[in-house]
């Protein structure tokens, strides 16, 4: 599978996985053409540390599932903001207090946003 393919078919996961624990203002942004760190963002929040480390773990489940691990996973213990480094998506759950403060969404206001919705009623 090549990496376009595979890239869509992890945002499909993740953003599946996201929505079943009813993850707050799903966002995903198209990097590829601002960086070499990654394709995609995948921006998120939970309502409480239970909940982040929830969305985390329906995520890292539902992508082992699929044979993808991890190369990096920061942040877990605090729940804060738990980034998953997935090489080609990167995924950022937070708490909502530390979502605004960060602002990734403004500071990657170049990438383009993918709506998910409108393209599987597309298909």
């Amino acid at each position: 599978m090549d990496q376009n393919k595979e890239s869509e078919v992890m945002l499909e996961i993740v953003y599946q996985a996201l929505e079943n624990k009813k993850a707050e203002d799903i966002k995903i942004l198209d990097i590829r053409h601002l960086t070499v760190i990654a394709d995609y963002f995948i921006i998120a929040h939970g309502n409480n540390k239970n909940h982040v480390q929830s969305l985390i773990d329906e995520t890292e489940k539902k992508l082992a599932e699929n044979d993808y691990t991890p190369k990096q996973v920061e942040g877990y213990s605090t729940a804060k903001w738990i980034l998953l480094d997935y090489n080609h998506i990167i995924i950022h759950i937070f708490d909502k207090e530390d979502r605004l403060f960060y602002d990734l969404e403004r500071i990657w206001s170049d990438g383009k946003p993918i709506d998910l919705k409108i393209k599987e009623h597309s298909q």
